[in-house]
């Protein structure tokens, strides 16, 4: 019997000293598996923080006027930003020992497995702020034992790699408070119209017990279980000492007003800018689709949202709406290219399509300032006089003929000057000039000017029948306006990451393109526009406009059969309207014609309204003025009847004086002749 003992005792000694040993291995194996995980987590180094946010997007004064989403509102906000009784709310309620552990609540998980034992189902949960946060940034909301496993690798990684205030930060921007609204910021704007860092101790707590179920705890869904949970969390807040008794039973009893709504919900200001600014950040900044539309970056704008309103007032006024007239507006500031105010068609969401920047439309006459720059570089001055009649020109060896006509078919049946063709808009005039000069010339020439589009050699070039897009002529009569210095359209001045790091600051670096002189002669003989001393055969060709505009203007408009035009500016803004039909159908109705003028006028007028008024002020050297008779374009003498200053490249001034009004055969008096310009010509020129 002892000896049968004896051996059952050492028989279980012997199973002892296995499950010992096998124990010593098995943690053993533990240990070398959890440094291993550790190492590994150690290699692979901090997890990548990239939270799709929204893309906000700023006017120039940094008004928000829209945003990227997908029906989800993001915005991050630093820690310091947050409200301290919202960061206490939440961290009283969700992990109370935060700052204590290293991502797993060991006494936490022991309790909450305790606990489902108790309920034979699983009623509490354990899960830290790192693990939601790991969760919330890398993994599916699944219950799957895969999915708890990656969960806790990221959670060493994280609690590896960063601080526990920045673990924090990235917990609040982004757990998910319904309503589409992910983070705190999003979240204290939908429900209490504030941001984060205003909440009160009552919104706090109230805010922070909707993570727990959206659906049922938010107050908008059910207001009495949003007090319950609020109650439980000011009375955690307590027994964890953030704040005393009383101020939970007063937060407790403070009547909450929510506003239920997002401050941004839909896009409504200059939506075909914002779409333009998209397609720079992709096309220009190389930026990716996500990265525009989750990145959380903020951009800010050129566009001043005055102008842009008053764009947007302007075309609804004039264009009747019963009309199929679409229209392209584009306004600038010839300085540095910045676009203040964009329009690409009468109802962005019946069609997004931005005529603007998008669509190729024949520019008419409008084409011509660029001609005669062209011109007075090979030998025009704005008296050169060439004969307006009714002309069949020969072209490509004298294979093809070329018949344009003026408008109604009015010719001057004689000579006119260069400034009187301009102010007119002779045809004749000016497929004389491109046939003289050759096309390629003009061609060599709208490409100085930023013009991108494909431009056919042929004589109607001289008469806009080749393409291009309003925001390029509008950017090329900046270069008028500014004294011949290169600009662009610009769209961006700053892109910030969601960090507030810039990624992207714009930069003007004046250069000049033209020669200052003639480029300041040209935008002379634009004025003539507006001018009644340069009527002729025909009355020039702002003359409806006269009589609605209060200061000094330079431009050109233009028409085709399909398309109406006008371009014009100040020192202070360039501003492009064009109006037709998508299809390119005629306009046939003449008060579709003058949509575009009387769109530029008034928002010209109204855009500058209080501004300083602008004359265009001449080079230091290089241009030289006198009074000339506009009809044929000689010095004046006091015995013309029309006497106009006007500018010239220095040299090639007119020494001839006119001398069909002279009486007794009296000789003018060159020097007297040759004077300043008087001062109310700075003011109105046309007088």
């Amino acid at each position: 019997m002892e000896i049968m003992t004896d051996h059952g005792f050492r028989k279980t000694i012997k199973y002892l000293r296995a499950l010992i040993i096998v124990s010593l291995i098995g943690l053993a194996c533990m240990l070398i598996v959890f440094l291993g995980i550790l190492g590994y987590a150690k290699i692979l180094g901090a997890p990548p923080l990239a939270v799709p946010q929204s893309t906000l997007f700023f006017a120039q004064d940094g008004t928000l006027i829209g945003e990227s989403n997908s029906g989800q509102k993001r915005y991050w906000v630093p820690l310091e930003e947050i409200s301290p009784e919202l960061v206490n709310a939440t961290i009283s309620v969700e992990d109370r020992n935060f700052y204590e552990h290293n991502g797993f609540d060991y006494k936490r998980i022991a309790g909450a497995i305790v606990a489902d034992i108790k309920a034979l189902a699983k009623v509490q949960g354990a899960s830290t702020i790192t693990q939601q946060y790991a969760r919330n940034l890398f993994l599916e909301h699944d219950k799957t034992w895969k999915r708890k496993l990656h969960e806790a690798f990221y959670t060493i990684r994280l609690e590896m790699s960063y601080p526990k205030e920045e673990i924090l930060e990235g917990y609040l921007n982004t757990i998910y408070y319904g309503n589409g609204a992910y983070g705190v910021q999003a979240a204290s704007q939908f429900y209490f119209g504030k941001n984060s860092s205003d909440l009160s101790l009552a919104e706090a707590s109230m805010l922070a017990g909707i993570p727990k179920g959206p659906g049922y705890y938010s107050p908008l869904a059910s207001l009495e279980n949003a007090k319950k949970r609020q109650g439980i969390i000011l009375d955690s807040m307590v027994e964890n000492g953030y704040i005393k008794k009383n101020m939970a039973a007063k937060a407790k009893k403070e009547q909450l007003t929510f506003v239920g709504e997002h401050p941004h919900k839909k896009v409504e200001a200059a939506p075909y800018f914002q779409d333009a600014v998209k397609n720079a950040l992709k096309d220009e900044l190389k930026l990716d689709d996500r990265t525009i539309a989750l990145g959380g970056l903020k951009v800010f704008t050129t566009l001043d949202l005055a102008l842009q309103k008053k764009a947007e007032e302007k075309i609804k006024k004039y264009v009747a709406s019963e009309s199929e007239i679409q229209i392209g507006f584009v306004s600038m500031d010839p300085k540095n290219g910045y676009v203040k105010a964009m329009v690409g068609g009468r109802d962005y969401e019946a069609s997004p399509f931005n005529r603007a920047i998008q669509a190729v439309r024949q520019p008419g006459s409008t084409i011509k300032p660029l001609l005669y720059y062209a011109a007075l570089g090979q030998g025009y001055t704005p008296s050169t006089t060439l004969r307006s009649e009714l002309t069949t020109f020969k072209f490509d060896d004298g294979n093809s003929n070329y018949t344009p006509h003026n408008f109604n078919n009015k010719y001057a049946e004689g000579e006119i000057t260069l400034a009187q063709a301009l102010a007119v808009s002779d045809n004749i005039y000016a497929v004389k000039t491109l046939l003289f000069m050759g096309a390629e010339t003009l061609i060599d020439t709208v490409r100085k000017f930023g013009l991108t589009t494909k431009m056919d050699s042929v004589p109607s070039l001289a008469l806009g029948t080749s393409g291009v897009r309003v925001i390029e002529m509008a950017n090329a009569y900046s270069q008028f306006a500014n004294g011949g210095k290169k600009v662009t359209p610009t769209l961006i001045t700053r892109v910030e990451d969601y960090n507030g790091n810039v990624i992207y600051e714009h930069e003007n670096k004046p250069e000049k393109i033209l020669d200052p002189a003639k480029a300041y002669v040209m935008t002379q003989m634009m004025t003539g526009m507006f001018d009644p001393k340069l009527n002729g055969y025909a009355k020039v060709t702002g003359n409806s406009l006269v009589k609605d505009i209060t200061r000094p203007y330079a431009g050109k408009s233009g028409s085709t059969e399909t398309d109406s035009w006008m371009i014009g500016f100040t020192p202070q803004l360039v501003t492009a309207v064009w109006a037709g039909h998508d299809v390119g159908k005629p306009i046939t109705l003449s008060a579709e014609k003058s949509y575009a003028k009387n769109i530029w006028a008034q928002f010209m007028e109204d855009a500058l309204d209080g501004k300083p008024v602008k004359n265009f002020t001449p080079p230091k050297e290089g241009v030289v003025g006198v009074y000339v008779n506009p009809e044929t374009g000689k010095l004046a003498t006091k015995d013309c009847p029309v006497r106009r200053f006007t500018y010239f490249v220095k040299g090639t001034e007119p020494t001839e004086y006119c001398m069909e009004h002279l009486e007794h055969g009296e000789k003018p008096h060159k020097k007297k002749q040759q004077q300043e310009e008087p001062w109310y010509k700075k003011i109105l020129p046309w007088t």
